[in-house]
């Protein structure tokens, strides 16, 4: 049975990881990005295309509608006015806006690095030709960009203390007034956004807010930043559109409404969300592709609509990393930005929590370096799972003991398969043996496996953290050294698993096939994943061991039984 199921768990692997770094997700036909019943909203709109309503009522039948082309061309049209750069900084952050349209310019989180190549420095993730909080309001067929109106703030430097920080902008023209309120907090990436409007054709409008056209690449690997590009929306639960399955210049339709929507890349994220008590929902958002390289999307526009009950709206914004304890102290599930895990998620996301939790925990309460939290946490879990592990391979042994008595039952009853399946469960039976008694133990540490596949290709705790003559445990091991040590234990621990075992050539090939087979699959995941499953294999050696003496000792007794018998 062991063999059977290290096979099995060895293409489980392959099956649910290796796709997916061989074959991306496809380029899907026009029109096909958007959910289901959206399809008028999806169709390539010429550019004198009209504006369009966006239905921001608490229905998840009506979708949003398309909002107008020049929303974002007001963001970049020439002014006569001055642009003035207005400063918001805390210890954990630096922000940049501009005075014209009260946009966001610039987003430096001062605890983070920029690992693209040239790109030395603090993380800055606004890209230069953003629209990151572009407002503009909608009033039926009529829409009044603000990308182009100055605004004035209350102060041009505002340091966010202990007790907070407030801006606020106005601007005018005509009869209209815009007033906007922003309060931050000092330790948190999140702040919230008050906003009225007097003066305009009607208080029952829409607010557009707009975000993109993608975060600032400061990954080593700009592919992996392409690869995770995705918006992410939360209704009753959270789903994730990847950047690659929009269209070029199609706008698709994202039906609210929504507690909170969300512009990601691989370790960062910039969302909007209406979380407080009473507060109207997002009624819906609008996606643009934008254009690709090779099979991924390097940028898409997103408009999210609010109500404006009154001329008054409200929202909240997070902008920073998708640290687990900044985005899980938010709540709504922001945590969920990754809802990694595939078809095995229900599984993984419990788990890969729980470890992301232990993990942290560890290092801050024991002080060590992540390497060494890696190395406890294997440690930890084969010394839970050795009791588990004791039965298993005990019952394998027993399995093995049995197979003459099975092998000539088979030939006496080859004829009549109920009634070799009768008696071989009686023989099971009679000496206490669980067929299943091997599989078990062997499936458990599998979750945990799959999920810190996951942990250390999303999490940013790992990013650009070294260990020993590792730089990052969240990047592949450039000297393939733990690999190969993950792959060496992996052969030594199934050769002393064979001691005493009978002779079986699928055995003997499987010895052999499986840790070449496993070190080439995981040569490029990340150097903490292969620690972890290195020391794994290292920590179940002397309980290998041990029952491989036991297996000899058994044997060496029925030798001597044999003859008196």
């Amino acid at each position: 049975m062991d063999r059977k199921v290290t096979f099995a768990i060895g293409l489980m692997l392959v099956v649910a990881i290796l796709p997916s770094l061989l074959f991306p997700p496809k380029k899907p036909p026009v029109g096909a990005g958007g959910p289901a019943g959206l399809d008028s909203a999806t169709q390539t709109l010429p550019r004198d295309t009209g504006p369009t309503v966006i239905d921001s009522r608490p229905s998840r039948q009506q979708p949003a509608a398309a909002p107008p082309p020049p929303v974002f061309e007001a963001v970049a049209s020439p002014t006569a006015v001055a642009e003035r750069r207005v400063v918001v900084e805390s210890p954990r952050y630096r922000y940049e806006f501009s005075t014209l349209g009260a946009r966001l310019t610039s987003a430096e989180l001062k605890d983070y690095r920029s690992f693209a190549p040239g790109d030395i420095g603090t993380a800055q993730l606004i890209p230069e030709d953003s629209h990151f909080l572009t407002y503009s309001l909608l009033f039926g067929n009529d829409t009044v960009a603000l990308g182009d109106w100055t605004f004035e703030p209350s102060d041009t430097l505002v340091q966010v203390g202990d007790a907070g920080g407030e801006l606020r902008w106005i601007a005018r023209n005509g009869s209209m007034e815009v007033q906007l309120t922003q309060k931050f907090r000092p330790a948190e990436f999140f702040f919230e956004v008050e906003g009225r409007f007097s003066g305009a054709p009607s208080t029952a409008g829409l607010v557009l807010v707009s975000l993109g056209p993608r975060l600032r690449g400061i990954e080593a690997d700009t592919v992996w930043d392409y690869r995770n590009y995705a918006i992410v929306t939360k209704a009753s639960s959270t789903e994730l559109t990847k950047f690659g399955k929009l269209t070029e210049g199609v706008r698709t339709s994202l039906s609210g409404p929504f507690e909170w929507v969300a512009l990601k890349s691989r370790y960062f994220v910039t969302s909007i969300l209406t979380i407080e008590d009473g507060e109207p929902q997002i009624g819906g958002a609008v996606a643009t592709g934008g254009p690709k390289i090779g099979k991924f999307a390097t940028r898409a526009s997103l408009l999210i609509s609010l109500p404006a009950p009154g001329g008054r709206f409200s929202h909240q914004v997070f902008l920073g990393p998708q640290e687990f304890r900044d985005l899980d102290g938010v709540g709504h599930d922001l945590a969920d930005i990754n809802p990694y895990g595939w078809i095995f998620r229900p599984i993984i996301k419990p788990v890969a929590n729980f470890i992301v939790r232990i993990l942290i925990w560890t290092h801050e309460t024991l002080h060590l370096q992540y390497g060494w939290v890696l190395i406890l946490f294997g440690i930890a879990v084969r010394v839970v799972l050795w009791p588990l592990n004791q039965k298993a391979m005990r019952s394998s042994m027993a399995m093995q003991a049995l197979q003459p008595e099975i092998k000539a039952m088979q030939d006496r009853h080859k004829k009549e398969p109920q009634r070799l399946q009768q008696e071989t469960m009686k023989l099971y039976k009679q000496h206490g043996v669980n067929p299943l008694g091997g599989c078990l133990p062997m499936l458990l540490p599998m979750p945990v496996l799959f999920a810190l596949f996951f942990v250390f290709r999303e999490t940013i705790e790992f990013r650009g953290v070294p260990f020993l003559w590792l730089p990052d445990l969240s990047r592949a091991d450039p000297l393939f050294a733990i690999p190969l040590l993950m792959g060496g234990s992996m052969f030594v621990l199934s050769k002393i698993g064979q001691m005493g075992a009978p002779p079986n050539p699928q055995a003997k090939m499987m010895l052999y096939f499986m840790p070449v087979m496993m070190t080439v699959l995981f040569l490029k995941f990340a150097a903490g994943l292969n620690l972890y499953y290195a020391v794994s294999n290292i920590a179940s050696l002397p309980q290998q061991w041990m029952l491989a003496q036991e297996r000899l000792r058994r044997a060496g007794k029925l030798v001597r039984k044999k003859p008196d018998s």
